[in-house]
């Protein structure tokens, strides 16, 4: 079954000139695992195409079951340089939890892993 990645993570993302970061931490242990295999910067890279030119990095945080990408050339320059009406990256995150990641059956239904994370 597919969910939105927002019911498996917490995301946040900011910016520094044209380089984005999305901080992405899981919603319970029991998810990371899952989410490792789906979130790989191929992946983010692939789903954010439209947003970026430059390669995504993905960096593990150990202990806290989440992961950083680094976005490279993802804001049109950056700032006053870029002609993108809004040219941050703090919705960047917003924009990622919308990502189907696959789950087992069990995990949705009543009761089950996915009722309790929110």
């Amino acid at each position: 079954m597919d969910v939105p990645l927002v019911r498996l993570a917490h995301a946040r993302s900011g910016d520094k000139g044209d380089t984005a970061n999305i901080g992405v931490i899981a919603r319970r242990p029991e998810f990371v695992p899952v989410l490792a295999e789906a979130l790989t910067a191929e992946v983010v890279r692939s789903y954010l195409g439209h947003l970026l030119a430059g390669e995504v990095e993905r960096f593990e945080w150990p202990g806290l079951g989440g992961w950083n990408f680094v976005l490279h050339q993802a804001l049109g320059g950056g700032g006053i340089a870029s002609l993108r009406y809004d040219p941050q990256g703090k919705s960047y995150g917003e924009i990622l939890l919308d990502l189907p990641v696959r789950v087992p059956a069990f995990w949705l239904g009543r009761g089950n892993l996915l009722d309790d994370a929110a």
